[in-house]
């Protein structure tokens, strides 16, 4: 058994040590957001935060998380109540074929949490682990910046900010 919190809930996982985290989320916890990409943490489609941290889902093995906090992109708000995050994607319809933008969303997340003010060449470094095939890339460019301005603007007014 590990035990993890995902999305602020505590879990107790029973399963093999070296599954790795995204088959947990989905097959154990029916958490849909984080996808099957490549499998070899090199596409960005099952990223997801652990301790605040992008990580790659596919590759990190369950018994590497015990006692961890997991954050999805279903952690980040709800259908009626969407994070900032989530808003911004929305906003600026990031989405092209929708693929790629939680993991999108979560290593973005991860980012701004650390650093709301980020610069787009920032920006743009950050991301450059997950990819995109259907080339929306300036719409979620534009997405994390607005994402940021409303974090920055909750943070002053003390609001939620995901």
């Amino acid at each position: 058994m590990v035990s993890l919190t995902v999305n602020g809930q505590a879990h107790e996982i029973d399963a093999s040590p070296d599954t790795p985290l995204l088959y947990v989320l989905r097959d154990e916890l029916g958490l849909h957001g984080a996808k099957y990409g490549c499998g070899l943490g090199q596409c960005g489609a099952c990223t997801v935060m652990v301790g605040g941290e992008a990580v790659l889902s596919c590759v990190v093995p369950l018994v590497a998380l015990e006692g961890k906090a997991v954050t999805t992109v279903e952690g980040l708000g709800t259908i009626e109540a969407p994070g900032p995050m989530q808003a911004a994607f929305i906003e600026e319809q990031a989405a092209q074929c929708g693929y790629c933008i939680p993991g999108m969303m979560m290593r973005a997340q991860a980012l701004l949490q650390r650093e709301p003010a980020a610069s787009e060449a920032a920006i743009k470094a950050h991301m450059a682990p997950n990819l995109c095939r259907c080339g929306t890339h300036m719409r979620i460019l534009a997405a994390i910046k607005r994402a940021g301005a409303a974090m920055r603007t909750a943070a002053t007014t003390g609001s939620r900010a995901g």
